[in-house]
């Protein structure tokens, strides 16, 4: 490990020189004189003296430099039956032109546009024509709820909002202009301008005055060209899931975006230009905006654009024909992903139909990733499976195996190493560093590198209570875990998922790992709800594996019995449902919380992030039934 450790050495005793380095990557128009600006601690600011434009170091810096003709962008919707491909200078040219369709209605440096699109091409030009012109994107998950857009639009007041007709989803299509035209009723902020993007599958009735056909848009447009800007002004703001109330905004700035992200794609995924890099997420999630647009592009590789499910468009093979037909090197999805597939196609058997010879490594990420998945994962692509741990607040991994940079064991169940650049520390209630083997809560000392949130948007004193006051000097995780004694991070999930039975610090994540491991079960979680004699109790939910048929007694036995070999008898868990699916956020999140909330008996919101409604409809009456 001596080449990590002597590059995360030197990212935590001398960042300005490490992060100097890597600014030559890119190109400015105002390079950097100073790297780190301490002098408004928390508030630290990374290249504050430096100019430049992330849209041109994405497209226009590889067009200038003979790559124009290389593959930027594949688009692959098995919901439509299409695929096509962008070169990088087709891109730029598409950006440059969706710019001036902006700048026509008035959009400049600074002012926020909406994006509120579907999986298609369009959402990508969009997201960095606002880059080019030095305007600020927060991209709303296509389909969500008027109510939720509307308190976005409210919060961020845009100039423009950008959008479709509708989108297609399981199946069925979804009109989004109504939800947009509801959302716009509702708000107090009314945007000037809507552009829509009229798809075949639905057209959308346009507002005289108000909206504008995309294909009308850009007609008339003359190309912009790139705005510098300096590296400390925003790109753009992206809502965390599950708010209530006022919307918590997590600003991400150009200049340590940019860096942090180029650097990313070679030291931790391991990717270089021209390789074909696909991220299985949304746009509207953090993931999709750091790697199915950025950081790829910096890169000068090929990012690969999916409108379709891991199942069902058309069946457990689809990733699979992905990427043997697009020839991916590099994999990037969540492991809710990959539990469904499993789900659908336990023996794996469809993977034989495909060559998959060019994928070099699987990169899991959303959600902890339990070691019967990674062993299945392993043993049937037969490449490295890499977990990695971050947040929307960093935009880019915590903790990872540096593949580029020197790759390490993997270890089941853990993310492996603080990624240079984040000081990881795991503290006592006093804030004081455990030892190795020790549970605490996770917590990175200041400051915190380039690339993540320097604050909320329009509240700095949100930032400030929700990250940095509870271990002052340290941004807060929010997530529990470990090191072990070769500085493997372990992270056990939610400290709020640490459960107290009969004055036992239980972790659900452990039993999770426990229940997983089942050769019946496709997955499962584990919540603690209220109990009069223990303060909690856990209870678990599984869902088995396809053609899988198992007595719901003897399998909650067996489980049970695991769980006691495997903890303890203290973990004190009896009562285990078999459950036809499990409540999710449309990023693949189990919505544990949620649960919770309803099996203690609380009236619980369905959060705006829910995936599909009817799931947690269903699991409700078994939620609420008392627990023996």
């Amino acid at each position: 490990m001596n080449g990590y450790r002597q590059a995360h050495g030197q990212s935590i005793s001398d960042p300005e020189e490490f992060w100097g380095q890597a600014t030559k990557g890119l190109d400015w128009s105002r390079p950097p004189s100073r790297v780190l600006d301490r002098s408004r601690e928390p508030f630290f600011r990374w290249f504050p003296d430096g100019e430049l434009n992330t849209c041109h170091n994405a497209l226009d810096r590889h067009v200038d430099s003979g790559a124009g003709d290389r593959t930027a962008l594949i688009y692959d919707s098995p919901v439509t039956g299409t695929v096509r491909t962008y070169t990088y200078r087709q891109l730029r040219d598409e950006v440059a032109r969706f710019a001036g369709a902006l700048k026509n209605l008035g959009v400049q440096r600074g002012d926020r546009v909406v994006v509120y699109l579907p999986m298609v091409p369009e959402a990508l030009i969009a997201m960095l024509a606002c880059a080019r012109l030095g305007a600020v994107h927060s991209v709303v998950f296509g389909g969500f709820a008027a109510h939720e857009l509307a308190v976005r639009i409210d919060d961020a007041k845009p100039t423009v909002v950008v959008s479709a007709s509708c989108g297609i989803e399981a199946g069925r299509v979804l009109p989004y202009k109504p939800l947009l035209d509801a959302a716009i009723e509702e708000s107090a902020h009314k945007p000037r301008h809507c552009v829509i993007l009229q798809r075949p599958q639905c057209t959308a009735e346009l507002v005289s005055g108000r909206d504008l056909d995309w294909a009308e848009a850009i007609a008339g447009a003359e190309p912009a060209a790139c705005v510098p800007v300096a590296a400390t002004d925003p790109l753009y703001i992206l809502y965390t899931s599950g708010t209530t109330g006022r919307p918590k905004g997590v600003v991400r700035d150009n200049g340590g975006h940019a860096v942090a992200l180029h650097w990313s794609m070679g030291n931790i995924f391991d990717t270089r230009p021209g390789e074909v890099f696909w991220a299985a997420s949304d746009v509207g999630w953090v993931v999709g905006h750091s790697y199915i647009v950025y950081a790829p592009l910096l890169a000068g590789a090929t990012t690969v654009l999916y409108e379709g499910k891991p199942v069902g468009t058309p069946d457990a093979g689809a990733f699979w024909r992905v990427v043997s037909q697009h020839r991916v090197t590099t994999l990037f999805t969540a492991p809710t992903a990959f539990r469904a597939i499993k789900k659908e196609d336990p023996s794996g058997t469809l993977i034989a139909s495909y060559d998959l010879s060019s994928l070099r490594h699987l990169f899991l990420a959303g959600e902890r990733l339990d070691p019967e998945t990674y062993a299945w994962a392993g043993e049937r692509l037969e490449v490295p499976v890499l977990d990695n741990w971050w947040q929307t607040e960093t935009g880019w991994p915590i903790a990872a195996n540096p593949r580029g940079l020197e790759p390490l064991p993997t270890k089941p169940g853990s993310p492996s190493v603080p990624v240079p650049g984040y000081d990881v520390r795991v503290v006592d209630s006093a804030g004081n560093d455990v030892p190795p083997g020790t549970d605490g809560s996770i917590v990175i000392r200041l400051p915190l590198p380039p690339g993540c949130l320097p604050t909320l948007w329009g509240d700095d004193d949100r930032f400030v209570a929700s990250y940095l006051s509870a271990f002052p000097g340290n941004y807060l995780t929010g997530d529990g875990g470990r090191f072990d004694e070769d500085g493997y991070l372990y992270v056990m999930g939610r400290t709020d998922d640490v459960i107290n039975v009969a004055g036992h610090r239980l972790s659900t994540g452990a039993m999770e790992e426990v229940l997983a491991a089942h050769p019946a079960v496709a997955e499962c979680a584990v919540i603690g709800v209220a109990d009069t004699l223990k303060g909690q109790v856990p209870r678990g939910f599984v869902v088995l594996k396809a053609g899988v048929e198992a007595d719901p007694a003897t399998l909650t036995a067996e489980l049970v019995a695991m769980v006691r070999q495997r903890i303890g008898a203290v973990a004190a868990l009896r009562q285990v449902d078999v459950v036809p699916a499990l409540p999710k956020t449309r990023s693949g999140k189990i919505l544990r919380r949620t649960m919770r909330g309803i099996a203690d008996g609380r009236d619980e919101p369905v959060p705006s992030t829910i995936d599909d409604p009817a799931v947690l409809d269903t699991l409700r009456p078994v939620l609420i039934r008392s627990t023996p």
